[in-house]
């Protein structure tokens, strides 16, 4: 395949070829070969795959929330080339036989895959750890979803395992200790940002921070929602990554999103928003993961203290990104490093997440002149509702894996009947020869095993007006 006069994300025009998996050539005035396939790509930007380091496609055990084959083809049509599964499904992926378990399912994936490995009481990190694991984590350090929270001495555990076969640990940092249970008295949608504290996450960040360092070591955090975490990791040398939801919705939107706008860590005050978003666009957060946590619209429809944390994103966060682009909110090379680049970086990826000669052919072709409101009915995830409804996007036009092509769609709406989606090619990224790297920093070894919990002592009360 020969993309002609492509714009890439630096603004440069060129000829990009596509030779079986990998990127042939990019250059000026290629030729064509007799029987290439030729797309027209004057006008139009082209962009590595988007990597998702963070989702739920809840299989094993709940595959009326999503599947493999829902959550790829949704992953597809939204321009992500690689997901990353996380732990809690059920079984959860903390031993050997539910990794296999879960690595049989996601056969099923359009696009390539990492499937990350849990941490309970009860994990089995000789079988899980020799398997070909993405990543250790997210390792709850607050319950959520499948109840997989942990205390801090098997978090330290969970770092000397991961340290001695060189395993990134991802950490969802909330500090339980610090949640404001006064909050649990009241019924609107807004008690569970009042319960779930922007203080509870900062203390937690700071404290695996910490710990990670004192051991020589890095860790990265998951979808961070304050700017106070953010600078943390960014002040210890850690890394971290930040949701759409946190980068658009805000506290604001749950008089009209209810239930379905709950999620950990939650909905932060607008000021808190606009000062994450602000850490996106000037470079200090690593990437963009989206957290897509499907549950049905039923189950969504609760009180707020029985509605399941999360919300649906795989699909849209490339688009709204693509968006900010257009109207010069991101740069297009902010978008491409947020998506591609930075998380190839991070997870050690190196055939992915840039257009170069040698590279994985994972391509994602869009017209910024174009754009398209989300709508839950046509998007491709089982979850039947979105939380971006009506926002103005930039759909993919085609989207290629390894060379392949998984989605294309001709001129019509995204959703539309000229979509077409490709076979089941998606590999597990580390059983395809990626190494997995180690990418820890400096810092001194100590052993200090501190609860997370007792640093509720040592905080001080946060002031309504501390948007940090």
């Amino acid at each position: 395949m020969l993309f002609r006069n492509a714009t890439l994300a630096d603004g440069r025009r060129r000829d990009v070829r596509v030779s079986g998996e990998t990127i042939a050539a990019v250059g000026e005035d290629l030729g064509g070969r007799e029987g290439e396939r030729t797309v027209d790509a004057t006008g139009k930007r082209l962009l590595p795959g988007m990597i998702d380091a963070h989702v739920h496609f809840r299989e094993p055990g709940d595959s009326h929330k999503e599947d493999w084959t829902t959550g790829s083809r949704s992953a597809a049509a939204g321009g992500v080339t690689t997901v990353v599964d996380q732990p809690n499904t059920s079984p959860p992926t903390v031993d050997g036989a539910a990794f296999d378990e879960k690595a049989g399912i996601a056969a099923d994936s359009l696009v390539d895959y990492g499937l990350n490995g849990g941490v309970t009481a009860d994990w089995d990190p000789d079988s899980l750890l020799d398997r070909p694991l993405f990543a250790l984590g997210e390792v709850f350090l607050a319950d959520s979803t499948g109840n997989m929270g942990i205390e801090e001495p098997l978090f330290l555990d969970a770092l000397a395992e991961a340290d001695a076969r060189d395993v990134t640990v991802t950490v969802h940092a909330e500090d339980a200790g610090l949640f404001n249970v006064s909050a649990r008295e009241r019924e609107d949608a807004d008690a569970w940002s009042a319960y779930r504290t922007a203080r509870a996450e900062a203390a937690a960040v700071e404290r695996a921070c910490e710990v990670a360092a004192e051991r020589d070591t890095t860790i990265h955090v998951a979808h961070t929602s304050t700017p106070k975490g953010i600078d943390i990791a960014k002040e210890t040398g850690m890394t971290c990554e930040v949701t759409p939801h946190h980068m658009y919705l805000s506290r604001s939107d749950l008089r009209e999103l209810g239930t379905h706008g709950r999620m950990n860590p939650p909905l932060r005050r607008e000021k808190r928003r606009q000062r994450v978003y602000d850490r996106v666009v000037d470079g200090t957060v690593d990437m963009i993961a989206t957290d897509h946590a499907p549950h049905t619209a039923d189950e969504k429809d609760a009180d707020i203290w029985d509605a399941p944390s999360g919300v649906p994103g795989v699909e849209t966060a490339l688009p709204l990104l693509l968006a900010d682009a257009r109207t010069g909110d991101l740069t297009y090379e902010r978008v491409r490093d947020l998506t591609a680049a930075n998380p190839a970086d991070v997870f050690d990826l190196p055939s992915k997440g840039r257009i170069a000669e040698g590279m994985d052919a994972d391509l994602v072709l869009v017209d910024p002149g174009k754009t398209h409101p989300i709508r839950a009915d046509r998007l491709h995830t089982k979850c039947d509702w979105t939380p971006f409804e009506d926002r103005e996007a930039v759909f993919p036009e085609l989207t290629l894996v390894r060379g392949t092509v998984v989605y294309e769609r001709e001129d019509d709406r995204p959703g539309g009947e000229s979509e077409t989606f490709g076979d089941a090619v998606g590999r597990n990224v580390r059983s395809a020869g990626e190494a997995t790297g180690d990418s820890r920093g400096p810092a001194a070894r100590s052993g200090e095993t501190e609860s997370i919990a007792d640093l509720a002592a040592e905080v001080v009360e946060e002031r309504p007006d501390d948007e940090r």
